[in-house]
């Protein structure tokens, strides 16, 4: 039986020198060129500390006030600063086009299943096929929002091709003025399995198994032709 633990109790927590992601939602920050950055979709804010402690202006953007007060905690305790807003992604639009874009869009997260199975029993089709429609409007609404040769990660913690490998070929047909920006094994040691021919990163809970497996996640990177 896996052994839980209280993570308010862990060395250096309450000192603000950690925060906890699974390992593979920690991979998306990684793959941000540096500079200035928004997050969408960003609580409850793990991926927006990790740009913060890169030493990164953070916008990070999500409609749950609820959700986000997680991620205000957080940086208190940490120290980091990030600024906070709160508004429906696809009706926001930046004083100035962003260079740097990480959409962490809303997902059937069956990618999680290993730490939730309950998930597999809670999420249909349908469900997955509304998922994908509304992926598809913040890609859309990103892209028309972000400067030239800006650049976009787009992340979904599922395990369903409609989310990543079938949604990123549709975007790519819809926005001819986007190019893929392939992610190569050197930006991921350790990770080679994970990542496929078209140059986007597939994790499987399969993967690291001796350290305990990873989530499901599908990361494509972009770039806005200009």
């Amino acid at each position: 039986m896996t052994k839980l633990t209280d993570v308010t109790a862990l060395e250096g927590f309450d000192e603000g020198r950690l925060w906890v992601q699974d390992a593979a939602a920690s991979l998306p920050a990684r793959l941000l060129p540096e500079g200035d950055a928004i997050d969408f979709c960003a609580a409850p804010g793990g991926k927006s500390l990790q740009l913060a402690a890169q030493g990164r202006h953070v916008v990070a953007l999500d409609r749950s006030a609820r959700r986000l007060a997680r991620l205000r905690e957080n940086l208190i305790r940490t120290g980091l600063d990030a600024e906070i807003v709160v508004s429906d992604a696809l009706n926001w639009t930046p004083k100035q086009a962003p260079k740097r874009v990480l959409l962490d869009a809303p997902c059937s997260a069956t990618g999680t299943l290993r730490r939730h199975p309950d998930t597999g029993w809670l999420k249909s089709p349908v469900d997955v096929e509304k998922l994908a429609a509304l992926q598809s409007k913040l890609l859309d609404h990103v892209a028309h929002i972000m400067a030239d040769d800006g650049v976009m990660v787009y992340c979904v913690c599922s395990l369903e091709p409609e989310e990543g490998e079938d949604q990123v070929r549709a975007f790519l047909q819809r926005r001819p003025d986007f190019e893929r920006m392939a992610i190569t094994p050197d930006e991921l040691p350790g990770l080679d399995m994970a990542l496929n021919k078209d140059g986007d990163v597939r994790t499987l809970p399969s993967h690291w198994a001796v350290q305990g497996g990873l989530d499901g996640f599908f990361i494509a990177r972009f770039r806005k032709i200009a």
